[in-house]
């Protein structure tokens, strides 16, 4: 998630170390444990228990309130998904994150630092807004975001086998606090094994009612002065299946998969079509960056503002209405 990548090199440069791991260690996913700060993608750009793609997941197709942008962007759905009837929420604010029936939706308020002109079919059309965060958004007033348009929030947790984010456990708990649906995510770090980082991120990101799917960001990280490493095809496939597997029987929720369109170029085309996706596409609409894949995120702009703090913020919207919306958060979180 791009936007801090610089001032997350400056502050980290002094604390890096080279990656030894090679190519056949990473092969077999026995890359030993590195103490690596990485400089990740810290903020930029956000899984039913079933195993399905989102267009089967949410049905927009047999929703008459549908807006026609929205009927355009998934003229291909077809498969509706039953599901149960859920008793309204008394209060937004209060609202159980285990049952999302009627939590409430804002419309968004946010503004663009960089703003893009993305043709006909622009985040404007979608109704659900969001954001993801991490320790370069500072403090974060968040019940004023949440009713900018922060629909539901991503939440940086952990990056590799030994970083964790230090906003985490704060924005985690005030995000909940306001109403706002959040998730945590894990930037993966190609020189460590993958089961090793996916305890560190147990280890770190509570197992909470409520609580959206968990993400893997994958993405080449040319900034980071410990590991540049590019692993082939197959040993990025291998790895990343031995972090979502171990993190799904944890959590019980199946991963969401985030991803940059020259990762997903190189290694994610035709793979994994049955877990959920989040797009980064800051210049053009998904379909146009990732042809035939569906997706449940589309992060749209780094450089998004807001009146809940001074910095840039990453935003994101749902690809569905309201209504789809609220059936995703009932399928996909407990």
């Amino acid at each position: 998630m791009r936007s801090c990548v610089l001032p997350a090199i400056a502050m980290a440069a002094s604390l890096l170390s080279a990656c030894t791991s090679s190519g056949v260690a990473d092969a077999l996913d026995v890359a030993g444990t590195s103490s690596q700060t990485t400089g990740s993608i810290d903020a930029a750009a956000p899984v039913p228990s079933q195993s399905v793609s989102l267009a089967s997941e949410i049905a927009l197709s047999e929703d008459p309130q549908l807006p026609a942008a929205n009927a355009a962007i998934e003229e291909q759905v077809s498969e509706p998904v039953q599901t149960a009837m859920v008793r309204p929420s008394p209060s937004p604010a209060k609202a159980s994150l285990g049952s999302h029936g009627r939590v409430k939706v804002y419309p968004p308020r946010f503004r663009d630092a960089k703003p893009v002109s993305f043709g006909r079919i622009k985040p404007e059309h979608y109704n659900v807004h969001g954001v993801d965060v991490s320790r370069w958004q500072g403090d974060i007033d968040w019940a004023t975001l949440r009713k900018q348009g922060a629909n539901f929030a991503y939440i940086k947790a952990t990056e590799g086998d030994d970083h964790t984010d230090a906003m985490f456990r704060r924005n985690w708990d005030a995000a909940d606090k306001a109403g706002i649906p959040r998730g945590a995510y894990h930037f993966f770090y190609w020189c460590s094994k993958a089961e090793t980082q996916a305890d560190w991120f147990i280890r770190h990101v509570p197992k909470d009612k409520g609580a959206l799917p968990p993400v893997i960001d994958v993405e080449w990280n040319s900034h980071s002065r410990t590991c540049k490493h590019r692993p082939p095809r197959a040993v990025v496939l291998k790895k990343m299946k031995v972090f979502m597997d171990k993190v799904e029987r944890h959590y019980g929720q199946k991963p969401v998969i985030y991803t940059a369109p020259d990762f997903y170029a190189d290694n994610l085309k035709g793979e994994f079509k049955d877990y959920s996706f989040w797009l980064r596409s800051v210049a053009a609409h998904p379909k146009s960056k990732y042809p035939g894949r569906d997706f449940a995120f589309w992060q749209y702009s780094g450089t998004g503002l807001s009146a809940s703090h001074d910095t840039q913020i990453d935003l994101n919207v749902f690809n569905g209405n309201e209504k789809s919306w609220r059936r995703w958060l009932n399928q996909r979180t407990h």
